[in-house]
């Protein structure tokens, strides 16, 4: 009861502060009309692209350009190990969000403004981009973000987290609620054992908090790129000497430096000064003060191709993302931010690359960094800011000596390395552990739920009757079937099961509904291979007809139709689709079927979601297939909520292998490899469509448009004609589509545009083992 009275007391106050907040955004759009454009996602507006259709993205927010910067090999790790989850990074600043576009390019795939930490605006993110691990780098407590993420049953952890001694002081102040919020957290990785103590000492639990080292030990050291514009300049400029003066702060930091400078270019004619000033807005200040001072200099942003710097001169490094590459030219570095009471910056970038660093006394920040090079004999400390030029100047007259120091930097460095590593396997941890549930809106939910209860009541009384009402046919029937309405690859996987019973020896016929077909005849017995008109059998019965593997028997009363094609064809086995609901015919196997790009079939039963009937069901599976898991790292998850219910059934994991691209008009087949188009268009009608598009990006294949319609659409001539219209627009030359769209393609829906449909097949992991457990 605590608890909640401390969430509603914050929640009630951001209520009475939402005008406050309101002036706030008011006052930082007038100010810089930059910030106006970040709104909408401040408010839980994302793009459109970052919606996922289930769960498995990781979120991590890291604040601004120091965590950003930190992360980077964080990131490198996590994209290793997630190779099929999204990976979503927020923000809070402009200055971040710059160097995030510039830096994560390649690792994450969406980047945004973080929340702002209301329920409303964080559940709108929850619900859009769906993530099994929520990650925050370094401290960014937000009590609205971590309690509802764990209420959708999504993992959180903080890493490389730190707790200032500013920070620390406020606090304190506020432990009684930090007592109560950081429980919810699942892992706390904090960068030394000091930092352990002190989240303890806010109320983190003591199991969940751990010593796991920092994060900016892991930073890569690359070098700036070549065609640098401020790289170019050094090369054209050759100095003898370049000091780099790194993340500077005011209010004194620019002038203590620029003071330096002028000493030391009397005894140094060829020295370059490269001034980086910590925050944009020094950026003008420092350009006036080199100007003030006499100090030739140029500024990066005005920098053309040809330029040169005379010397003694500056490069004024007014940009954002660069500082980081340009310290493998430095022979020296003054690390900013340590001569004011700022808790100083960074000196492990520098030191990666082997470079002397001096700072100055205020490393509060860094504390324990600062302490174990200064032990090490790997930097120098001054005082203050009078000593900076005779720092700066002996390691400049001394290369051996400044070679040494730098040298034990880098091993400093070196030694300490791996925390980025540990912490993705905590986050591979908890992404396995967890299979969380993503609530709608709450006016849909109050819509829809006495409908979703009126469903599963109706299920249960429906299986009861079915049940009372069960037949059996005198040969083995294997069941394939799935929790949620279509879209877990039933289809492919009956015509594996098929295939493999025919390898085996068997005569298996395949036994399905058709469904949305319009026959006079109440059951179909056709012959493999037949030619038969799509609308009397549905589409998915002409896929199983076009395979020539077993012949198909199509009708509601699947008992009668399996007794009609042993009659008929002397089957001895019998394949039924789409039937762990279908308790009217007795079978011998159920085997169920689970997409892992969308396991819990849109978060609820029909019509909160896509389920038939709650996920405990899969207590009555004799076998468990997770399908599409080249898509989604989610399959350990999947397993583990499996056992749950099911502690018996064996399961095993299945793909998707695209076979070739096959012309709709004509039957022509090409190569997987070997594409019949340049640019396509791609349009489908399936239970889950974003595997036909995670397949097509797998291929290569960048669709110039997308659309998507309900599962079994059947195209009519005009819908296609302007499908076609929208797509020529756009520069195709092709529309490609799945096998069971172009089977739903009307007569009449003949384009200029040639349409390729993708010809796939299930392949399933431990396949012998697989048929051992269907045949007993």
């Amino acid at each position: 009861m605590k608890i909640k009275g401390i969430y509603l007391l914050y929640r009630t106050l951001q209520a009475l502060g939402s005008p406050l907040l309101l002036l706030y955004f008011a006052y930082r759009c007038v100010g810089d009309r930059g910030y106006w454009r970040t709104l909408p996602q401040r408010c839980g507006f994302l793009p459109r692209s970052f919606k996922q259709t289930g769960p498995g993205a990781i979120w991590l927010h890291a604040v601004s350009v120091g965590e950003i910067t930190g992360c980077v090999e964080f990131l490198r790790r996590l994209r290793a190990g997630f190779p099929n989850s999204r990976l979503f990074v927020s923000t809070s600043t402009l200055a971040g969000r710059a160097t995030a576009d510039d830096m994560l390019r390649g690792l994450a795939d969406g980047i945004f403004y973080a929340p702002v930490d209301y329920v409303c605006i964080v559940r709108r993110v929850l619900r859009m981009l769906k993530p099994s691990v929520v990650v925050i780098a370094e401290t960014e407590i937000w009590p609205n973000l971590l309690r509802e993420t764990r209420r959708t049953g999504a993992a959180i952890a903080i890493v490389n987290g730190r707790i200032s001694d500013r920070a620390l002081h406020r606090y304190r102040k506020f432990a009684w609620f930090f007592g109560a919020v950081l429980p919810e957290v699942d892992a706390i990785l904090a960068q030394s054992e000091e930092m352990r103590e002190r989240f303890g000492e806010l109320g983190a639990p003591a199991g969940q908090v751990r010593a796991s080292g920092n994060f900016k030990y892991d930073f890569e050291p690359r070098t700036a790129a070549a065609d640098s514009p401020a790289r170019k300049l050094i090369e054209r400029t050759k100095p003898e000497k370049i000091w780099i003066a790194a993340s500077t702060m005011p209010p004194d930091e620019d002038d203590a430096v620029i003071a330096a400078f002028r000493d030391l270019a009397g005894r140094h004619p060829k020295l370059m000064l490269i001034l980086a000033p910590r925050k944009p807005a020094a950026f003008d200040e420092a350009a006036a003060k080199l100007t003030a001072a006499g100090v030739r200099h140029l500024r990066r942003r005005n920098l053309r191709d040809g330029d040169t710097l005379e010397l003694p001169g500056a490069l004024l490094l007014d940009s954002i993302g660069e500082l980081s590459g340009l310290f493998s030219v430095a022979d020296v570095v003054f690390m900013g931010g340590t001569l004011v009471d700022r808790g100083g910056h960074n000196i492990l970038e520098p030191a990666l690359f082997a470079k002397p660093v001096v700072m100055g006394p205020h490393m509060e920040n860094f504390r324990a960094i600062a302490a174990d090079f200064l032990a090490e004999h790997a930097c120098v400390e001054i005082p203050n800011a009078e000593g900076l030029a005779d720092a700066i100047g002996k390691l400049l007259d001394s290369p051996e000596a400044a070679q040494e120091m730098g040298r034990r930097a880098y091993a400093c460095a070196q030694a300490r390395r791996g925390a980025s590593e540990r912490a993705a396997e905590v986050v591979r941890e908890l992404y396995d552990s967890r299979l969380p549930h993503f609530r709608h809106a709450l006016p849909i939910e109050a819509l829809t739920w006495p409908f979703a209860q009126a469903w599963m009541q109706g299920a249960r009384s429906r299986h009861a009757s079915d049940l009372r009402k069960q037949r059996r046919i005198d040969a083995p029937v294997i069941s394939v079937g799935n929790l949620s309405m279509g879209g877990t690859g039933k289809t492919p996987c009956v015509l594996r099961v098929a295939e493999l019973l025919k390898n085996r020896g068997k005569s298996p016929g395949i036994l399905t509904r058709g469904y949305g077909r319009v026959s006079p005849d109440k059951i179909l017995t056709l012959a493999p291979g037949a030619s038969f008109p799509a609308e009397r059998t549905g589409d998915e019965p002409q896929i199983f007809l076009r395979s020539g593997l077993a012949p198909v028997g199509i009708g509601a009363d699947r008992y009668e139709a399996g007794m009609q094609l042993r009659t008929k064809f002397h089957v001895d086995m019998l394949v039924l689709d789409d039937g762990f609901q279908h308790v009217r015919l007795a079978r011998d196997v159920d085997i169920v079927l689970i997409d892992a790009l969308d396991p819990l079939g849109g978060g609820g039963v029909f019509p909160l979601g896509r389920l038939r009937e709650p996920f405990p069901a899969i207590a009555r599976a004799d076998m468990v297939v997770i399908t599409r898991v080249r898509f989604s790292d989610l399959a350990p998850a999947i397993e583990r909520a499996v056992r749950r219910w099911n502690p018996r059934a064996p399961m095993f994991r299945a793909t998707l292998e695209p076979r070739g691209w096959v012309n709709s008009r004509d039957g022509t087949s090409y190569p997987i490899a070997e594409p019949p188009f340049r640019r396509a268009g791609a349009f489908c009608g399936l239970g889950n469509p974003q595997s036909f598009r995670r397949m097509l990006e797998r291929l290569g294949v960048a669709p110039v448009g997308w659309y998507e319609f309900e599962d079994h659409h059947r195209y009519r001539a005009h819908e296609f004609r302007r499908l076609e219209h929208h797509f020529v627009e756009q520069g195709a030359d092709a529309m490609v589509t799945t096998e069971k769209d172009a089977i739903n393609l009307h007569d009449d829906a003949r384009a200029s545009l040639p349409v390729y449909y993708l010809r796939v097949a299930m392949a399933i992991e431990r396949e012998e083992e697989f048929l051992d457990a269907i045949c007993g």
